[in-house]
């Protein structure tokens, strides 16, 4: 009949809310509005709040520091070793609690991605925004750490946001990988614990890379391991012009492309898989 609405098609899909939304803006506000309410909350009722955060890092180091040079000397004759050392453990502090803690980051947001429609991609970049707010407060005291230890301030210094950005896109890139994955297949969370530690000591953190003998493992280390390269570059640039920087330590430019090739492989895969499965991430739950 005429003036008769349409009847209604039966059995179409509705489509779920999709990773980042019709407004980016929005998205990028309530990233940070989410992560800010959970570093505030991370300490309420603590008496002394942050500290804590920063005892687990500075315990870990004095430790270390201990073992390394005391015992096996892995560092005892390495310029600027303790300095090295408290780096590296505050920047793969800060990986390790991004990437683990966007796990189960959408899981354990199940009621608000069941009941509120918003971009699902707030859920893993408010992880790794909190955990950037716990590294910049962690690199004050780095940074105080590195003067004490003689490194004297030098114009390359400001490269160090450039190092935590792509440090910090690396765990963006796993973060939505893994988070997408975990809703699906449970044994993601034990699977990156395990990978977790071999991305440790697959570092150059506890040791340099010129302490290792074999040069053909050293650029296995460096060219399989975009993390591995950024620390190795950071040393070379902020605190010892003297050390071997990711080009020598990747054996030139030609293998330095695959570190970097990783690199964009894991944030483009990251991103692409997170978008697949986020308008059925609810019905997964």
């Amino acid at each position: 009949m005429t003036g008769e609405a349409a009847p209604a098609v039966l059995g179409r899909p509705i489509a779920g809310p999709t990773a980042l939304g019709t407004d980016p803006r929005r998205m990028l506000q309530l990233s940070v509005t989410l992560a800010y309410m959970e570093f505030k909350l991370r300490f309420f009722g603590s008496a002394l709040g942050y500290v804590w955060q920063l005892m687990r890092p500075l315990m870990l180091f004095g430790v270390l520091y201990a073992v390394f040079t005391q015992f096996v000397k892995l560092g005892a004759d390495v310029r600027y070793y303790p300095a090295i050392l408290l780096l590296g453990i505050v920047v793969f502090t800060f990986f390790a609690d991004s990437t683990s803690g966007a796990v189960t980051s959408v899981v354990d947001r199940e009621s608000l991605v069941r009941k509120i429609e918003f971009p699902r991609l707030v859920v893993p970049l408010s992880v790794i925004l909190t955990a950037f707010f716990n590294l910049t407060l962690n690199l004050v005291a780095v940074l105080i750490f590195v003067l004490a230890a003689g490194v004297a301030p030098r114009a390359q210094w400001l490269l160090l946001p450039v190092f935590l950005l792509a440090i910090a896109l690396f765990a963006f890139g796993l973060a939505m990988l893994l988070s997408a994955a975990y809703v699906r297949f449970r044994d993601v969370k034990p699977i990156w614990e395990v990978l977790l530690q071999v991305i440790f000591y697959g570092s150059p953190i506890l040791y340099v890379m010129e302490k290792i003998p074999n040069a053909d493992i050293q650029r296995l280390i460096v060219i399989l391991n975009p993390l591995a390269t950024t620390l190795v570059q950071m040393r070379a640039s902020l605190i010892d012009p003297a050390a071997p920087n990711a080009w020598d330590a990747a054996g030139g430019a030609g293998l330095l492309a695959i570190p970097v090739a990783i690199f964009v492989a894991v944030v483009v895969l990251g991103f692409w898989y997170f978008s697949r499965e986020a308008p059925r991430i609810a019905e997964e739950l």
